[in-house]
């Protein structure tokens, strides 16, 4: 193999993300889409202060296919982001450091947000 053929330095290809590390990157665009989500809500909340009408064209537009997809999204966002809080607060106390238990954790907080929002989702 000539010098000219290897990379420079691994890439992403070579390695295999771990669970810890796709659940770090979740957290973070969840954190931002939650906030996406707050402006949301103050728009939300001027429109039934403002009038009929805009509060018609935002009810129409939540309603809509994409807005129902869009609030679903920030429905496990805020579920996801609050779970893996929690198993970040376990963190802070010392405990769950192991690799299997770090693990397993990563694991009950992706079902325990899908269950959650799925839950919120039909029966709210």
């Amino acid at each position: 193999m000539s010098k000219d053929e290897r990379p420079l330095s691994p890439h992403l290809s070579i390695y295999r993300w771990p669970i810890t590390m796709t659940l770090s990157i979740l957290h973070r665009m969840t954190g931002f889409a939650l906030s996406i989500g707050l402006v949301a809500y103050v728009v939300w909340l001027e429109a039934i202060a403002w009038d009929v009408i805009p509060y018609a064209t935002f009810y129409a537009i939540s309603h809509s296919i994409l807005g129902q997809v869009v609030l679903l999204g920030w429905l496990f966002s805020f579920f996801f982001h609050l779970c893996n809080g929690v198993r970040h607060l376990v963190w802070d106390t010392g405990r769950l450091f192991e690799k299997h238990q770090t693990i397993t954790s990563s694991w009950i907080v992706i079902i325990s947000a899908v269950i959650l929002t799925g839950s919120y989702w039909l029966f709210f």
